[in-house]
């Protein structure tokens, strides 16, 4: 086996872990200010570091990370689907907002104390 193939089975250690949660948290904090473009980025990174970890400390927030994306990709097309309906997509835009940056928030801290995202 080539050393680069042996680099690839090897599955990521605790702290690269950690480094790339803390970087998709990032990637969603940024989303926020660059219409989702960035959350976009955030959850492929997720899905490809998931499927790389091991650690069930870190694959909780790669999980609770593609839930938030999912969840918040949902609630936003439901407001801007709803948006010419009265103004009614306005107050969903505005709980996905507050729900999304929670959700990014509450993740964040839990990383940055190394918990899990419970």
């Amino acid at each position: 086996m080539s050393d680069v193939q042996a680099q690839r089975a090897q599955p990521a250690t605790s702290a690269e872990d950690r480094a790339m949660v803390l970087v998709v948290y990032g990637l969603y904090l940024f989303a926020l200010f660059s219409c989702g473009l960035a959350g976009i980025a955030g959850a492929v990174v997720a899905y490809v570091k998931r499927g790389e970890t091991r650690d069930p400390l870190w694959l909780s927030h790669y999980d609770g990370q593609i839930n938030a994306f999912w969840v918040w990709f949902a609630l936003a097309l439901a407001g801007i689907m709803t948006l010419p309906l009265f103004g009614l997509g306005i107050p969903i835009l505005v709980i996905a907002f507050v729900w999304f940056l929670y959700r990014t928030i509450k993740g964040l801290l839990r990383a940055l104390e190394s918990r899990a995202y419970g």
